[in-house]
């Protein structure tokens, strides 16, 4: 493949990017702050929101025309920790070897982000028919929280794209749907007591094992739910438990029990499928047994991540305009997920389309190849002269 014109920028760009050490537990200012001063510069209209810490930031920026109809790019700024890896060279400071770029960050998803800076020149120069967006946000690594946080901000401020490109890994090849991931902890809380005499206390762990086999039950009930010609494996939404923790000793009825448990839907129904059977379960059988022992006892679940997912559609505009961009006449599904989800959720014809492969994401080593920047420019390239 012809080496981009805009390569060797794209290079420079995410030497930049990758020394900004921005794990999800850490700020993402100083590197929104770059790419902010980078669009600025070529008179892209800013728009940047924090977390309530003050210390995230989303960035939203425009260039071309006011008004609905925009292309959004989109990708996430923070990356995942690197402690316990076995790199073999600092993975905050880009190193090529080999026709790949090597450092934390440079294919999940900080190269889609430099080839968006690097061609950012170009669509300033351009007289575009409709708005190009920039979306980059803040811990998509831990449940998507600045894409959500993105997505209520364009709809507060009453901005209407069509199309969202999200550019995670997948070495160009179009992807049209995941399963989302909802992740929980649901606490029971009940009444200690002496072994002894069990029906004296409330044992929450006898309570969470109860709520686990309706879980299953639930889970088997997904599978009959799976939607015709589903190309996820498997084709239904899975509910899996991750753990359960509660009691102190074998002669002491368990006061505390705490389950983590998942769930993968493949369609929105099912999530509150669940939802409402787990709630309706806890809500007329077991809250009211264990409150006929103790008042105060409780079951509370704790939202740790919904992570939405991208459903397939039958008539996609963003799939068509990424098809026509990259020559691909096929889109795939996978089982990683992205915020992809929340700009369909909010309305957003929505694909995911960015270069290098998931297989090298969250390792040690994480690299991206200079031949997916290429493509990834040419794609960038090509959507020029479709708005221009």
């Amino acid at each position: 493949m012809a080496v981009h014109s805009r390569l060797d920028e794209t290079r420079r760009i995410l030497a930049d990017l990758v020394g900004f050490p921005t794990i999800s537990a850490d700020s993402n200012l100083e590197l929104i702050a770059y790419a902010g001063d980078a669009l600025s510069g070529f008179g892209a209209r800013l728009s940047v929101t924090l977390d309530e810490t003050g210390t995230k930031s989303n960035l939203f920026a425009t260039l071309g025309p006011e008004g609905d109809g925009g292309i959004v790019l989109s990708g996430h700024s923070d990356v995942v920790p690197v402690a316990g890896q076995d790199w073999t060279g600092d993975p905050f400071i880009l190193r090529e070897a080999d026709g790949r770029l090597y450092g934390r960050g440079t294919c999940d998803m900080k190269g889609f982000i430099a080839c968006c800076l690097a061609m950012a020149p170009d669509f300033a120069a351009a007289t575009l028919k409709r708005p190009l967006h920039f979306a980059f946000t803040y811990d998509e690594e831990v449940g998507c929280l600045g894409g959500r946080a993105l997505v209520k901000e364009l709809e507060r401020q009453e901005i209407r794209p069509s199309v969202a490109i999200i550019g995670e890994p997948t070495m160009m090849r179009i992807i049209e749907g995941h399963k989302g991931c909802f992740e929980y902890t649901t606490e029971f809380r009940g009444l200690e007591g002496h072994g002894s005499d069990p029906a004296r206390g409330v044992n929450a762990v006898e309570y969470a094992v109860r709520y686990i086999t309706r879980l299953m039950r639930l889970a088997e009930e997904l599978k009959g739910r799976a939607p015709d010609n589903s190309r996820f494996q498997p084709p239904w939404t899975t509910l899996q438990i991750g753990r359960i923790a509660g009691g102190v000793a074998h002669n002491v009825i368990a006061g505390q029990c705490a389950v983590d448990w998942e769930m993968r839907p493949v369609q929105e129904a099912d999530a509150d499928f669940v939802k409402e059977g787990i709630g309706a379960y806890v809500a007329r059988e077991l809250l009211p047994a264990m409150r006929a022992v103790y008042a105060e006892a409780d079951i509370v679940t704790h939202v740790i991540g919904e992570v939405d997912g991208l459903e397939p559609v039958s008539e996609s505009e963003a799939r068509r305009i990424v098809s026509e961009l990259t020559g691909l006449s096929e889109a795939e599904v996978v089982a990683f997920g992205t915020e992809a989800g929340l700009f369909q959720k909010a309305g957003i014809s929505s694909v995911i389309c960015g270069p290098g492969s998931i297989e090298q994401a969250h390792k040690a080593d994480e690299f991206v190849g200079l031949d997916q920047l290429s493509e990834c420019l040419s794609m960038l390239e090509r959507l020029l002269g479709k708005l221009g």
